[in-house]
């Protein structure tokens, strides 16, 4: 419980830092943009979270030797296509509600969402670019459309009720996994890391992105709305073939597997089913296995950290520490 204390508190000192970096970025813009594309931006960017994927990118410079404070401009990038993501995502989702306030096409319409996630895109694109060159744009890039990639390969499971754990695995590596990976990767990359160092951070931010999925999925059974600033039941709802769900028509009853199968083919229904598939999820331990394979996924993440010294000992710790904290959100 002290070590989890301990990185909270570490995530929310380095988020000041961050936030702090992404201001002076929008002003120094500001003279050059729109007025409401600037508040769009400000309202988008600035309304929390906990900065994980910039945060990577300082922690993983770390452990390769640099303690340059010119990283965080190198790590607002991550923020920024994290969030134009959110943005577009939110329109595709019908979503009306992010981190408990309205979302910025709600707020502002759908035009001014898309426009900023496209803006966003792009200053990441140059600030990567910029700062790390052609080796760290290709990982940043190979992330980005590995990301749609997986948004499609996820719509295609979801049409197809594909089971397949090796389907949403690829899946959950496109959506999540692989910009967590590359902003681990590009950290190491700006510092100079050693070959060996590169790809070690580069398959903890893997096994790390595919646990922080897991969770969510779960979250989205399990969450507690006024927590997580989102309704429970989106992904079923969306006809999402998410883990807990897989795992649990894998090993159900005849019964038990024809019902879910009629409910994930009527939207209508995967809409009013949501306590329904709940207990069948529950009843055939959908949610404890699925848990099992997130904690499977940081035990592998923390033993790629076994190749740093323990001149960074630190830094090593919080990224074995935040491992366990992905575990540990409720949010």
């Amino acid at each position: 419980m002290q070590q989890l204390e301990t990185v909270v508190k570490k995530i929310q000192c380095e988020a000041s830092k961050i936030n702090l970096c992404i201001g002076d970025d929008l002003r120094q813009l500001k003279d050059t943009m729109e007025p409401l594309l600037c508040e769009v931006l400000e309202y988008g960017l600035l309304a929390g979270g906990k900065r994980v994927r910039p945060l990577l990118v300082v922690m993983a410079a770390r452990l390769c030797g640099t303690n340059s404070e010119d990283v965080y401009r190198l790590a607002i990038a991550f923020e920024y296509l994290h969030a134009a993501t959110l943005f577009h995502d939110d329109i595709i989702d019908n979503a009306d509600m992010r981190r408990g306030r309205p979302t910025v096409a709600s707020q502002y319409g759908t035009s001014a969402a898309i426009l900023t996630g496209d803006f966003l895109h792009a200053r990441s694109m140059f600030l990567v670019g910029d700062m790390v060159g052609s080796e760290g744009l290709a990982s940043f890039c190979g992330a980005t459309s590995g990301m749609v990639d997986g948004e499609f390969l996820q719509l295609r499971n979801a049409q197809e009720y594909n089971l397949s754990e090796l389907d949403y695995y690829r899946a959950v590596m496109g959506k999540t996994g692989l910009l967590i990976s590359s902003a681990c990767e590009v950290g190491g990359i700006y510092a100079a890391g050693t070959v060996e160092q590169i790809t070690a951070l580069k398959m903890y931010g893997e096994k790390l992105g595919s646990a922080f999925q897991i969770i969510d999925d779960l979250l989205d059974y399990l969450g507690e709305s006024g927590k997580t600033g989102k309704s429970v039941g989106n992904d079923l709802a969306e006809g999402k073939m998410t883990l807990p769900l897989i795992l649990a028509m894998a090993a159900a009853d005849a019964t038990d597997k024809k019902r879910l199968e009629e409910i994930l083919a009527d939207e209508a229904l995967r809409e009013q089913s949501f306590t329904a598939v709940f207990a069948i999820i529950e009843k055939y331990d959908g949610f404890v296995k699925a848990r099992k394979q997130a904690e499977q996924d940081v035990k592998d993440a923390c033993m790629q950290l076994a190749l740093f010294t323990d001149d960074v000992q630190e830094e090593k710790a919080f990224l074995e520490g935040l491992a366990q904290y992905v575990l540990a959100r409720n949010v």
